[in-house]
């Protein structure tokens, strides 16, 4: 169904049901850009990030990805500042397992209490009773995975989570962890130009799990001018961030794209890539070039 008003451009991406239970609509939001430079501290201008969230909501989004490493906390913080109290079609996401000692650096956490130190956490600045999506944001090579996801078990069990994703996985790592808990979604490195994961896109299509790729518009060199998405972008009317994102909807109907501004004006672009329908021949060259 096409939204016919154009009010909410995010509304023509189509639905996805996370977990067989959350309806969404497939064009999300990422909110790791609203934090300080290197993903650390408060944002250069607050007051934007809080209208970003409040426009993507308007646009139709009704998916909303985070983390607490995000600042750290400063995006779920806003994030609560700019929504709270939520609207019963918004579906928030956010993740724990990487800890941050400054301005661009991350490292693995998976001990279980950490885990639940920081679920309840999340929840006191999102202001949830219960998260929809809990994501282990990677795997802790240091702890079994059998810990790592069991303490999610028990968040789930008590309540405090919903459902229970992955990030940063194999198809392996994938399975091993269902044989735990069923996992809702995954999120993986995944765009046009870089499709190293596509055995875990097609293991999740065909296990009806959510795919969430995060950096989704990286366009390297397929935008250089002359390059496949410049010559279609020309052809179309369309940027090339807005192809990308469209390429990634056609994809997969299991595919959550989630780009991610600190401005209402390119928000209000990549949103509009939702209406933006690729031909069998466009499509084509897009796979075909990367």
């Amino acid at each position: 169904m096409t939204n016919a008003g154009g009010t909410q451009p995010a509304k023509d991406s189509g639905t996805y049901r996370i977990g067989g239970e959350l309806t969404v609509d497939r064009l999300g939001y990422g909110a790791m850009q609203i934090t300080g430079p290197g993903v650390w501290g408060d944002p250069k201008d607050p007051a934007e990030a809080v209208r970003v969230l409040r426009r993507a909501y308007e646009l139709g989004v009704t998916f909303i990805d985070t983390a607490d490493s995000y600042g750290p906390f400063v995006s779920e913080l806003l994030i609560r500042e700019a929504l709270h109290p939520y609207a019963d079609d918004l579906v928030i996401a956010t993740k724990a397992g990487l800890t941050r000692s400054g301005p661009g650096e991350w490292r693995p956490v998976g001990r279980p209490e950490y885990l639940r130190q920081q679920c309840e956490l999340s929840l006191r600045h999102l202001g949830l009773e219960s998260i929809d999506l809990y994501q282990l944001h990677r795997i802790d090579r240091k702890v079994p995975l059998a810990d790592q996801i069991g303490e999610l078990v028990r968040l789930k069990q008590e309540g405090k989570i919903r459902h229970i994703g992955l990030s940063e996985v194999t198809v392996e790592q994938i399975e091993a962890a269902r044989e735990i808990a069923p996992i809702a979604s995954v999120q993986n490195l995944y765009n046009v130009a870089n499709r190293a994961a596509e055995d875990v896109l097609t293991y999740c299509e065909g296990n009806d799990i959510a795919f969430i790729p995060w950096y989704p518009i990286a366009t390297g060199e397929l935008a250089r001018p002359g390059g496949p998405l410049d010559k279609i972008s020309t052809e179309h009317g369309a940027t090339p961030a807005q192809l990308a994102l469209a390429w990634l909807l056609r994809r997969s109907p299991v595919m959550l794209p989630i780009p991610g501004t600190s401005t209402v004006a390119h928000l209000e672009e990549n949103v509009a890539a939702a209406q933006v329908r690729l031909t069998d021949a466009e499509y084509e060259a897009l796979a075909a070039a990367a």
